[in-house]
């Protein structure tokens, strides 16, 4: 088996894996970047009973078969739009991680039918399917682009937060709890623009979009350490927001290629200028855990059930990356960029109340 995470993965994770312990784990889009670090990680570090990658791309599942050859593997080839094949490939499962998702923004601007049928109508067949197949736990990774969306992919994100966590009002006795993340740009996620710095440095010039961007950061074992204390924290109807560092465009071309030239070429169709993780608005209802936020459901689901609690937020706050605290110099973007020099899973900074 390839560990391509475990190294730099904490006390405190290996803490968190537990709550897979001994369960039947399924994970939507499970052959995309972070299904694949999940499961590596459940693999490794926890004991689960069986891990099922759930995923339309038959030629990752054979890549992952033949790359973990572990016996709790199984490669259930599968599209969220179809719920009967979710409902067949649910069965006996405890835990459910949802990534499975169209993240292009430019491509769901231009296919706007295709994303609404994968984001917004594969998380109703999940969350029927689910509570059908008697899931004791789902948890979505949403984005940054649901809070205020500007373009198709965040409407569909925002869409399939709040069909997933008002899914628990419909659970009646049965056991399942719905509950999701949300958090930035993964450090080199194939839908990040990391990759294409890459390509680009090696030709000599980099295109940038427009040089206020900035954005969200997050490491991938950090995006893994977020799922697994999710779903260790969830009641039903939270969503969990980390703490993370801003960086601007230009800061992270200079931290990757320093001294290449770069090209302004435009912000793409549907793109932001800044990314909000948190609004005004969801602020009123949202607790303070430290390294984490927690917005609480407008509804209370599940009465009686415990839920985290944390300090409350002052009025007016808002969470986003033109204002967000720590932004990230060149020196710390790359180190951000470069896992082997950071091998421990570092504490999520705290966030600057403004």
């Amino acid at each position: 088996m390839t560990a391509p995470l475990a190294t730099s993965l904490s006390s405190r994770m290996r803490e968190h894996v537990e709550v897979v312990a001994g369960k039947v784990v399924l994970i939507t889009g499970g052959t995309g970047s972070f299904g694949r670090a999940f499961v590596d990680t459940l693999l490794e570090l926890g004991d689960p009973r069986k891990v099922i990658v759930f995923s339309r791309d038959e030629q990752k599942h054979y890549q992952l078969e033949r790359d973990l050859r572990d016996p709790r593997l199984r490669c259930f080839v599968g599209d969220i739009r179809d719920r009967d094949r979710l409902h067949t490939a649910l069965r006996g499962v405890d835990i459910v991680v949802h990534a499975a998702a169209m993240k292009h923004v430019p491509i769901c601007e231009y296919n706007p039918m295709e994303a609404v049928q994968t984001n917004v109508n594969g998380a109703r067949n999940l969350a029927e399917a689910a509570i059908d197949c008697g899931v004791e736990k789902v948890l979505a990774l949403s984005t940054d682009k649901a809070v205020s969306p500007a373009n198709l992919y965040g409407a569909t994100k925002l869409c399939m937060e709040k069909l997933l966590i008002a899914a628990n009002a419909y659970v009646g006795d049965r056991p399942t709890r719905f509950a999701a993340v949300r958090y930035g740009n993964v450090m080199g996620s194939a839908g990040s623009v990391i990759p294409l710095f890459q390509a680009q440095r090696t030709r000599g010039r980099l295109t940038i979009t427009d040089e206020r961007m900035t954005r969200f950061w997050i490491r991938m074992c950090d995006a893994v350490a977020l799922v697994l204390r999710g779903l260790t924290l969830m009641a039903g109807g939270e969503i969990f927001v980390p703490k993370l560092p801003t960086s601007d465009i230009v800061t992270l071309a200079e931290a990757m290629a320093p001294g290449v030239p770069r090209e302004t070429i435009g912000i793409r169709p549907g793109e932001k200028l800044h990314e909000t993780l948190l609004s005004v608005e969801e602020a009123r209802r949202t607790r303070d855990l430290g390294e984490l936020m927690v917005v609480w459901p407008e509804f209370q689901f599940h009465a009686g059930a415990p839920r985290v609690d944390g300090r409350p937020l002052p009025d007016g706050f808002t969470y986003s990356s033109d204002v967000a605290e720590p932004r990230l110099d060149v020196d710390e973007t790359r180190g951000l960029l470069e896992p082997a020099a950071r091998p421990e899973l570092r504490a999520v900074p705290e966030a600057r109340v403004a």
